[in-house]
């Protein structure tokens, strides 16, 4: 049983990140070939992160640098809970934190840029939360236990329980992996008008250390992407390429939100599908 969680501690410290950038190179060629570009080698993430660790390191301040560090220790941990089939609510609550920190380390800059960056990425926080949330609660609903190793043990796949509040992660996944319509506090588009947003006074290697996070949370979301079909292994990784190829479809295809537009449709689109399928769940 010891083994059992060092391997898993392993794969969620070592290999996760791996996947991360791996899948960060394969968002780009994909959406290099759907814009009709060549696009980044597959291991270009590796080059940028092993580049940005090379440069002198400048700093506003040491609380930036400390919270730099926090935000990629929230992500580690929500990962390495994920992998050890932890409660959902305590990954919850990790990786919250883990977010807050990005969000106070840009606010700790005096760059307008940073600051305004920080706010809006504090907007997607208020914007996803809550749907995470009432994920887990459908997920309790339908198991009975907010346990992942209860939830992979459940005997049909959630997808046909929670249709809805698969849809409701969407909202939360396309927020997190900063897709358009919801790339508005940072993204690595070239259309952002905020250089880098909540990023833009991070670099060298704690900007290293912010895109290693990313690749974390990245893994995160898309395992509990992966929780609505445990039955199968072919129907977990169909139903994972699916739904990051429909990401990128969604990122090439739509015009970013104002956050006033994105709080009232997420809040108000995500409420009602998440209220219907609960109320069905309760009814049945």
């Amino acid at each position: 049983m010891l083994a059992q969680y060092i391997m898993l501690v392993f794969v969620g410290l070592l290999i996760a990140p791996v996947a991360g950038g791996l899948i960060a190179g394969l968002d780009r060629r994909v959406t290099a070939r759907v814009q009709s570009r060549f696009g980044p080698p597959l291991l270009q993430p590796f080059y940028d992160v092993a580049k940005l660790l090379g440069k002198e390191s400048m700093i506003v301040n040491s609380w930036q640098v400390f919270c730099a560090y926090m935000y990629l220790l929230g992500a580690v941990l929500s990962v390495v809970l994920l992998f050890l089939q932890s409660d959902l609510l305590l990954i919850f609550f990790v990786q919250a934190i883990g977010a807050l920190f990005l969000v106070f380390g840009a606010m700790s800059a005096p760059s307008p840029y940073s600051q305004v960056g920080a706010q809006r990425e504090l907007m997607q926080i208020l914007a996803y939360e809550p749907l995470l949330i009432l994920v887990f609660v459908g997920i309790y609903l339908a198991t009975g236990s907010f346990q992942i190793s209860d939830i992979l043990a459940h005997e049909q796949p959630l997808l046909f329980k929670l249709p809805l509040l698969f849809i409701v992660l969407g909202y939360a996944l396309t927020i997190k992996l900063r897709k358009s319509p919801f790339d508005f506090s940072t993204s690595h588009h070239a259309h952002q008008e905020l250089v880098k947003g909540v990023t833009t006074e991070f670099s060298g290697p704690y900007l290293a250390i912010i895109e290693v996070a990313h690749w974390y949370e990245t893994v995160l979301v898309l395992g509990l992407v992966a929780l609505f079909w445990t039955t199968s292994l072919w129907g977990m990784l169909a139903l994972l390429l699916g739904t990051y190829f429909l990401e990128i479809l969604i990122d090439n295809t739509m015009a970013r939100l104002t956050w006033r537009w994105m709080l009232s449709y997420v809040w108000i689109v995500g409420l009602v599908l998440s209220v219907l399928n609960l109320s069905w769940l309760y009814a049945s």
